[in-house]
C-alpha cells in the first residue's frame, strides 16, 4: 500500500483549495495553438508550441522517438540498436539518452531516474507513432508545472481518443523490415473504446542482424460531457534484439569490419513496459480540476562493450546494465477562477506532484557473451520526490501579460548496497521561481522575456557512494539536484496570414557537479557550463494542402571555468537545422520531404578532435487509393549518405594493441539507403 498512496493523496487537493475558494467565472480553457507556433493571446514564451497529428503522420520515421523531432532545434538520433532509447540533441546539450528533456505521455513521465543505463532515460519505444494526437512542447526552465529533466524543455504527447474508421496498416522494407499496426475505436457505455496493436520486424543493414523483434499495444477508454472529459489507458511494449554499436574509425581504417561491422557482435538486449494511467479534466466549482495517477512495471536487460579488451584482455570488457521497477504517482491541478486584482485580470493555478521509484534491482555486471562473470554493483533503491507549485498570470495592461511562478521539490534516497559502505540515505530540497512577460500583440507580433530556475536529479546511488566498487578507492557522494538558470528573449509573429515565424535569443547555466556514471558505476566531476544561443523557426502554408516548416539554432558551449584541458563541452553541437514540407490532397496524392541537419562538434575539451556533420533526407509520398485505402512509399537516407549518427572520442583496445589502449573516434553510421511500402485499409 505505501507504494500507491503517494498517487492517491493527489485526489484531495481539488477539495481543499475549493473549499477556500473564490467565487467567479470558470477559468480559461488552455490556448490553442497551430501550426507549432502559437496564437498571440495569452502565450508565456517563444518557445513553446503544439503540433497536431494533420502535420506529422505523413513524414518519415524510422524510430518512433523521432516524432520528437516536431520540436525545432531537437535532433533525435541513435548509437546502438533498435531497441535502446534514443540520444537526444537540444540547445547544445547532448542529452544522453534524455537528462534535461522532460518526456510525458498523457501525464505519465517517460523518464526514468537512477536508470542502469543513464540518469533520466527516455525510451520513446512503446510509443505507437499512429495512436499520437498532438505534441506540446516548452523549451527552458520557466514553466512551474515542470520539474525534474526539463531544463532544457519538456513535450508533452497526447494520445488518440477515437478513429473515424477501424484501420490496417502494413509496412514491408529492406534489410527484413517488417510491421503491422491495427486500431480502431468503438462507442460504449456513453464513452469510447480505443484499442491499438503493433508488431515489428527489423534485421538492419548490419553485418550482424539485429533480430528486433517488439509488440506494443494500447487500450484507451474515454468519457467526455460538458463538465469535462477523462480517460484510462493501458499500455503494454516488449522488445529484443542484438546490437551493433559504435564501433573504432581505426577498426574500419585496417579493414578489421566493415563500416557496418561489430566487434563484440554480443551485445543487444531486452526490456519491457507496462502501464496503468488515468487523467481527468473537469469543472470544479468555479474553477477546473485536472489530476492523473499512473503505475509502470519496467525492466531493462541491456548488454555493452565500447572499450573492447582494454580493462580485460583476456575475457573483454562486455558489462549488462539491468533495471527492474515499479513507478507509481500522479499529479494534481486546481486552476483557479477568474480573479481580479487591483481591477486587473488575473489567471491561477495550484499544483501537487509526486513520484515513487521502486528499484529492485538496479544492476552492473561484468559479463562475457552474455555469460554473467561477476557482480560491479547490485542496488535497491527507493525514490520518492513530491512537488508543489503555484503559478499565476496577470494582464497588467492590453499589451502587457506577466506570469510568475513557484515550484518547490524535495526529494527522499534510499539505498541498500552489494556494498554496505554504500549504502544509506540522502534527501534534498530545492525552490525553483519563474517570470514570463509578454508584449503585444503588436500587429500580430508578441515579445517574451523569460526568466527561471530549473534542475535535474542526480542518480540515487551516487548519493550514498563512499567507494568505487571497481577499484575500492574512496569517492565523494554527489549533489542529490542540481541547479540550472535561464534566459530567453524571443518574438513570435502571425503577421502575414500564411506565414509564421518565431525567434529566440536563450542563455543556460548549469552549476557544477559530481555525476554518477551508469556505464562505469563511479562518481565524475562535471564543471560549470553556460550555453547560449539564437533559435528560428517558420511554417509557411503557401497553398491549401502545402506546409512547409524550417527551423536553425547555434548554440556556443563552454565549460565556465578555465581548467588547463579546454573549455569546449564535448559532443555539444554548435549547428543544427531542418527543412521539410508535407503536402496532402485527401483525393489524391500526400507525402513529405525533410533535411535533417546536425552539425559539427567538439569530441574532447581542448577541441582537437572534432566530427563531422550529418545531413539525411528522407522521402514519403503516397496516393489515395480510394477513400479507405492509400499506398505509400518511404525512403529513408534518399541519398544514401555515409555520415554518422553519432561520434564519440575515448580509448579502447584491440587484440594486439597496448595496454592502455588507443584513443580514437568511435561512431555509429547512418544506415544506408532504406525503401519501404506501406498499404492502409480503412475499414
Amino acid at each position: 500500500m505505501h507504494k500507491l498512496w503517494p498517487a492517491a493523496v493527489l485526489f484531495a487537493l481539488p477539495g481543499l483549495v475549493q473549499a477556500g475558494g473564490i467565487p467567479g467565472e470558470a477559468a480559461e480553457p488552455d490556448t490553442v495553438y497551430v501550426n507549432g507556433a502559437p496564437a498571440p493571446v495569452n502565450a508565456d514564451s517563444a518557445s513553446i508550441g503544439t503540433v497536431y497529428a494533420e502535420q506529422f503522420e505523413n513524414r518519415p520515421l524510422s524510430r518512433p522517438g523521432e516524432l520528437l523531432e516536431v520540436v525545432p532545434g531537437l535532433i533525435v538520433t541513435q548509437h546502438s540498436g533498435e531497441g535502446k532509447a534514443n540520444q537526444y540533441f537540444l540547445r547544445g546539450f547532448n542529452l544522453d539518452h534524455g537528462t534535461d528533456f522532460a518526456t510525458r505521455i498523457d501525464g505519465m513521465p517517460v523518464n526514468m531516474p537512477t536508470h542502469a543505463h543513464g540518469q533520466g532515460y527516455s525510451d520513446a519505444n512503446f510509443l505507437i507513432a499512429e495512436t499520437v494526437q498532438a505534441i506540446e512542447y516548452r523549451k527552458g526552465p520557466y514553466y512551474a508545472q515542470y520539474g525534474d529533466f526539463s531544463a532544457a524543455g519538456a513535450a508533452d504527447i497526447r494520445l488518440r481518443d477515437q478513429l473515424a474508421a477501424p484501420r490496417l496498416d502494413l509496412s514491408l522494407g529492406g534489410h527484413d523490415y517488417a510491421r503491422a499496426v491495427a486500431l480502431g475505436s468503438s462507442e460504449l457505455l456513453s464513452g469510447n473504446l480505443f484499442a491499438a496493436l503493433e508488431a515489428q520486424h527489423y534485421s538492419g543493414p548490419w553485418q550482424h542482424s539485429e533480430h528486433f523483434n517488439k509488440l506494443n499495444g494500447l487500450l484507451r477508454y474515454s468519457q467526455q460531457d460538458a463538465q469535462g472529459s477523462w480517460h484510462l489507458s493501458a499500455m503494454g511494449y516488449d522488445a529484443r534484439w542484438d546490437s551493433s554499436d559504435q564501433i573504432p574509425q581505426r577498426a574500419v581504417t585496417q579493414g578489421l569490419i566493415s563500416r557496418l561491422g561489430c566487434l563484440d557482435c554480443s551485445d543487444g538486449g531486452k526490456t519491457y513496459r507496462y502501464s496503468l494511467s488515468g487523467d481527468l479534466d473537469r469543472v470544479l466549482g468555479a474553477g477546473r480540476w485536472r489530476a492523473s495517477a499512473y503505475a509502470i512495471a519496467y525492466q531493462l536487460d541491456l548488454f555493452s562493450n565500447f572499450t573492447y579488451f582494454l580493462n580485460d584482455p583476456l575475457n573483454g570488457d562486455q558489462f549488462e546494465q539491468y533495471d527492474r521497477r515499479g513507478v507509481y504517482g500522479g499529479q494534481s491541478a486546481y486552476l483557479l477562477p477568474a480573479l481580479s486584482l487591483a481591477g486587473l485580470p488575473l489567471r491561477g493555478e495550484l499544483g501537487l506532484q509526486t513520484r515513487y521509484d521502486d528499484i529492485s534491482p538496479v544492476a552492473l555486471y561484468h559479463t562475457q557473451t552474455r555469460q554473467r562473470l561477476s557482480s560491479i554493483s547490485r542496488n535497491e533503491v527507493r525514490q520518492w520526490s513530491k512537488a508543489l507549485y503555484a503559478q499565476g498570470t496577470l494582464r497588467l495592461a492590453p499589451w502587457l501579460q506577466a506570469t510568475a511562478g513557484l515550484r518547490y521539490d524535495h526529494y527522499d534516497f534510499s539505498v541498500h548496497s552489494d556494498l554496505p559502505a554504500n549504502s544509506g540515505e540522502a534527501r534534498d530540497q530545492i525552490f525553483s521561481p519563474k517570470l514570463s512577460l509578454a508584449f503585444g500583440p503588436f500587429d500580430k507580433t508578441e515579445l517574451f522575456v523569460n526568466l527561471g530556475r530549473g534542475f535535474h536529479s542526480n542518480d540515487a546511488r551516487g548519493t550514498t557512494q563512499t567507494i568505487d566498487p571497481n577499484d575500492g578507492s574512496a569517492v565523494s557522494a554527489v549533489t542529490p539536484l542540481v541547479a540550472t538558470r535561464g534566459l530567453d528573449l524571443g518574438l513570435r509573429s502571425l503577421a502575414f496570414e500564411s506565414l509564421q515565424y518565431s525567434a529566440t535569443l536563450f542563455w543556460l547555466d548549469i552549476d557544477s557537479e559530481l555525476t554518477f556514471g551508469g556505464d562505469s558505476n563511479s562518481t565524475e566531476p562535471n564543471r560549470p557550463s553556460r550555453r547560449y544561443g539564437l533559435e528560428l523557426a517558420a511554417y509557411w502554408t503557401p497553398l491549401t494542402h502545402l506546409l512547409i516548416d524550417a527551423d536553425a539554432a547555434y548554440t556556443r558551449a563552454r565549460f565556465r571555468d578555465q581548467a588547463s584541458e579546454g573549455h569546449y563541452i564535448p559532443e555539444a553541437a554548435t549547428s543544427v537545422a531542418a527543412l521539410g514540407a508535407s503536402y496532402d490532397d485527401p483525393e489524391r496524392w500526400f507525402g513529405a520531404l525533410r533535411l535533417r541537419y546536425f552539425g559539427p562538434r567538439p569530441l574532447i575539451e581542448d577541441d582537437s578532435v572534432r566530427s563531422k556533420a550529418t545531413a539525411v533526407v528522407n522521402l514519403d509520398a503516397g496516393y489515395h487509393l480510394s477513400r479507405k485505402a492509400r499506398l505509400a512509399l518511404q525512403v529513408l537516407n534518399l541519398f544514401n549518405s555515409r555520415d554518422h549518427d553519432i561520434d564519440y572520442y575515448f580509448a579502447s583496445r584491440l587484440p594486439g594493441e597496448p595496454a592502455e589502449g588507443v584513443e580514437d573516434i568511435h561512431f555509429h553510421p547512418v544506415e544506408p539507403i532504406n525503401l519501404r511500402l506501406l498499404l492502409s485499409y480503412s475499414l
